[in-house]
């Protein structure tokens, strides 16, 4: 069983003397329900899972009415339970499909008889109507695919180690060349088999790569059928969107452009499609900001703007064919880099970050701009091994050095400090 951060978040909940319903969510397929379940297993004596899929008729307990009693009286009815009163945790998966269960939640957290945690996709919690929300009864976590520092962990990896590659990030030292040379294979593995929680362990579980790719191939097909359920009129949009993603970053600029997906093609035919990839958790914006100027949302341009894919292994999946073995071999600039910097994208995505690029003109692109300590730090993405050739980062601190708190260069080599730029392996973006 995969070891997965949320589990922290989970006992941390359950340990608070007023909490209210958990909901989960994330795009599908990112382990929301096995690690509900192996929670559940290790912290109640008793769980109640009820999938609103696989049981539709568990619905009709939230057609009378939304009482703790009435709606435990309904599931007992259909062999759901038991419910001990202090001693059971009630899942309610898929929650997408019953609204009213949703709206039953104000009232199910105030009888505090049993603990409740909710789940579904983004898709259908961001686009089923919900009566009346449960305002200031919920708590949200989302759930992202695996990052690096769990995939470490699925590849047997101890803590010590991470511990080193954390100590040696905290004090900007060279990481232990034998640490490093491992570290940076691992991470060529982690750029072609993602984070995606089945497709991990299949990878773990059998040496033969294929099966992992077979997955990978099953994870996308089963996106594109929840765009034509959920997209409805827009689905062939959303589509056309979705399956770009992976050629346009394979551009040297990575920018989106409309118009490489149909002639003619405008923001406002678009935004809404795109906006659903992102909704759904499929994808991240990163928007263009021409200042050095905090905060980025207020100086954004939200009509130049990159779209990175929800996992990296996903998107290794839809490039040019043996594409995966040529980064297992290490060469990871392949394709102008994507790889490494759809890496870098979803790593700050689920940390929070919201992601914007700086470019002017054309003359003075920058990958990442975050905000750190109400400073600008930059990070630069450097794929091949010409990585100390910089001269858009150079620019940057001539001009803004007052704004600038660090300029990091994330690429191959090992962590050294030269002048103004920190020179970093890519696989510490953990540590951002």
């Amino acid at each position: 069983m995969l070891k997965r951060k949320i589990h922290n978040h989970l006992i941390e909940w359950k340990n608070r003397g007023d909490k209210k319903a958990l909901i989960i969510t994330g795009a599908r397929q990112v382990g929301k329900t096995t690690a509900i379940r192996e929670f559940a297993k290790e912290n109640y004596t008793h769980f109640v899972e009820v999938n609103f899929v696989k049981h539709p008729v568990a619905k009709q307990a939230f057609d009378a009415d939304l009482d703790t009693n009435t709606i435990v009286t309904y599931l007992s009815a259909m062999g759901f339970g038991p419910f001990v009163e202090g001693k059971t945790l009630v899942f309610f998966d898929e929650i997408q499909e019953c609204p009213n269960a949703r709206t039953a939640i104000k009232f199910l957290v105030e009888d505090n008889r049993f603990d409740y945690i909710e789940s579904g996709s983004l898709l259908g919690i961001n686009y089923k109507d919900v009566i009346s929300y449960p305002v200031g009864f919920e708590e949200e976590i989302r759930l992202y695919p695996l990052d690096f520092e769990e995939f470490l962990w699925a590849k047997g990896i101890g803590e010590n180690v991470v511990e080193v590659l954390r100590k040696c990030y905290n004090q900007e030292k060279a990481v232990p060349d034998f640490i490093h040379k491992q570290m940076s294979k691992v991470y060529q593995e982690f750029l072609v088999i993602g984070g995606m929680p089945e497709v991990v362990q299949k990878y773990i579980d059998n040496p033969d790569i294929s099966n992992a790719f077979r997955a990978q191939k099953s994870i996308i097909t089963t996106y594109r059928d929840d765009i034509s359920h959920y997209a409805e009129k827009s689905a062939v949009l959303v589509k056309r969107v979705f399956d770009a993603m992976p050629s346009q970053l394979g551009k040297q600029d990575k920018r989106f452009v409309l118009a490489k997906i149909e002639k003619g093609a405008s923001l406002r035919k678009y935004e809404d499609p795109t906006q659903w990839l992102i909704d759904a958790g499929l994808a991240y914006y990163s928007f263009n900001t021409k200042a050095f100027e905090l905060p980025f949302e207020s100086i954004e341009n939200r009509k130049l703007y990159k779209l990175y894919m929800v996992d990296t292994g996903l998107l290794c999946s839809q490039m040019i064919n043996e594409m995966q073995f040529e980064v297992l071999k290490g060469n990871i600039d392949i394709n102008e880099g994507a790889l490494t910097e759809n890496f870098v994208a979803c790593t700050l995505s689920a940390k929070g970050k919201s992601l914007h690029y700086y470019d002017k003109k054309s003359k003075q692109e920058l990958d990442f701009i975050i905000q750190e300590n109400n400073k600008i730090t930059i990070l630069e993405v450097k794929s091949g091994d010409n990585y100390k050739k910089h001269a858009s980062l150079d620019a940057a601190l001539d001009s803004f050095s007052g704004s600038i708190g660090r300029a990091i260069v994330l690429c191959k080599g090992n962590l050294e400090k030269s002048d103004d730029v920190t020179y970093m392996p890519l696989y510490m973006a953990m540590f951002l």
